[in-house]
């Protein structure tokens, strides 16, 4: 950091397994990329080419190289997988991510019908060759999977092998885990958060109001995805609590300075302790 602040939460430091964020490249040329990567790097743990959008990237091998050279994993957006996959094609994607380097692979079913057994047999053939993020709800927004099937498939998912699974939003964050307004099934996700390890679990939330929530409720070491790369150093100052949206999360207001005790300021909001994490 450029300077000191005290009661700041603590971050955990990359490769960390948790506080992960996964930034969605929707088709930055290199360049872009590079720029991106200047001020982004040091905040981004894992980037997602979206949905499909490798297939008509120009300078692909460039672009991955520069992820590389940065220390950042890349992989393929799940709409790709199921691309193969409904094509009969899942041994052309295996050579695809063997050709590319790829060290994580996405696994979905977001945009087609597939049996959830023949999805878990998918991820454990590919978690044998990459790292695994199994993509769990449907980018359709009239279909609302029940909170016991959201649990019921992550937690089949990691015993066949994903390392985190993802909570589905889409790009605009407005379907799986969310309403069409933007709005966080919050019930959705306070069950989901009774059975499976929030660590293991990625959310996608691409809005700031969403990533808000999260902070507030798993506190700065959420793992959340979808963001846009000009949002990264956004985020990290909500994680951080110095953004208004968080700014007095993580204070503990008998520390600050007295002119700003609630004692001190009638009908002034009371403090909170300062959470770990």
């Amino acid at each position: 950091m450029n300077y000191d602040l005290t009661q700041i939460p603590e971050r955990t430091q990359k490769p960390r397994e948790q506080g992960f964020t996964m930034v969605m490249d929707k088709g930055l040329s290199v360049r872009e990329v590079e720029d991106f990567l200047e001020v982004g790097a040091a905040y981004t743990d894992i980037v997602k080419l979206g949905w499909a959008t490798s297939f008509v990237t120009p300078n692909l091998r460039p672009k991955l190289e520069a992820y590389k050279a940065a220390g950042i994993p890349v992989y393929f957006g799940g709409t790709l997988f199921e691309a193969f996959i409904i094509r009969g094609q899942f041994d052309d994607y295996r050579r695809l991510l063997d050709q590319f380097g790829m060290e994580y692979a996405e696994v979905s079913d977001g945009s087609i019908e597939l049996d959830h057994d023949q999805k878990c047999e998918f991820i454990r053939q590919l978690s044998g060759q990459v790292k695994v993020l199994s993509e769990v709800g449907s980018k359709d927004a009239e279909k609302i999977i029940p909170p016991y099937k959201w649990i019921s498939q992550m937690q089949t998912e990691l015993e066949a092998g994903a390392v985190k699974v993802i909570g589905e939003a889409r790009e605009g964050g407005n379907v799986g885990l969310f309403r069409s307004t933007g709005e966080v099934r919050s019930g959705l996700v306070e069950e989901i958060l009774t059975k499976i390890p929030s660590e293991r679990i990625l959310w996608e939330a691409p809005q700031k109001a969403q990533q808000v929530w999260f902070v507030k409720l798993l506190g700065a070491n959420v793992n959340l995805g979808n963001i846009a790369p000009s949002e990264v150093v956004s985020l990290e100052t909500i994680r951080l609590g110095l953004r208004g949206d968080t700014f007095s999360h993580f204070l503990d207001m008998d520390a600050v300075d007295p002119m700003f005790k609630p004692s001190e300021k009638p009908g002034a909001k009371p403090g909170t302790s300062m959470p770990r994490g």
